[in-house]
């Protein structure tokens, strides 16, 4: 086993296929030797996320992420010690949260949008994943995703993703794509950019036990 987790970052833009590439990547390993650790359940509580010229909240600003506590506990992960924390649930009423457990596992994935654009969370960063696909795919996508899962209507999806998503992606996370080890077309599937993740990542906990 690993003495300290080799932690591997991954981004790209909203509903690029990060959740999709991150299961068939948490798969490939068994259970006691990975770890995933989501941007999405440090968000700041509703009364701090920014609100737009139109009275609609943003989320896809760094100020919306509590990125200290997010970047705490992966030095407590580092430091071979077990956190535990609620899940977020994006505000559904319906959805009820989980209470998670993240290890100190041989590979830790951390993702999210901002996960190299908070220094403090990409400076513990081994490895840098980037995942990119057109515009026109990720707002298809992303329709699908928030209708289902966070149960938003196509006007505010669409909104959303002109004012906020786009804006956002532009500024806060494309920059960071040229310090990216490893970037993934996905457009239409990212299986040869997973086999190589996945062999690389093999490779170093095999050389480490």
């Amino acid at each position: 086993m690993l003495t300290k987790p080799f932690i591997v970052g991954i981004t790209g833009g909203s509903a690029s296929g990060k959740t999709s590439f991150l299961k068939d990547l948490l798969h490939a390993f068994p259970k006691d030797q990975i770890c995933l650790i989501s941007q999405d359940n440090y968000y700041r509580t509703l009364d701090h996320v920014p609100i737009d010229e139109n009275g609609v909240h943003n989320f896809d600003l760094p100020q919306t992420i509590d990125h200290e506590r997010f970047a705490g506990h992966l030095s407590q992960l580092h430091a071979g010690q077990t956190i535990e924390m609620v899940e977020y649930t994006f505000n559904n009423p319906d959805a009820v949260p989980r209470l998670l457990t993240y290890q100190p596992t041989p590979i830790v994935i951390v993702e999210g949008l901002f996960v190299f654009h908070f220094q403090d969370v990409s400076e513990q960063l081994d490895l840098r994943v980037f995942i990119t696909a057109k515009n026109k795919v990720k707002l298809h996508r992303r329709m699908i995703r928030d209708q289902a899962e966070r149960g938003l209507t196509s006007e505010l999806i669409t909104y959303q993703w002109e004012n906020h998503v786009k804006p956002a992606y532009r500024e806060f996370v494309k920059p960071h794509k040229d310090e990216a080890d490893i970037v993934i077309p996905n457009n239409v599937h990212y299986q040869k950019g997973l086999d190589v993740v996945i062999a690389f990542l093999k490779a170093k906990v095999a050389e480490r036990q």
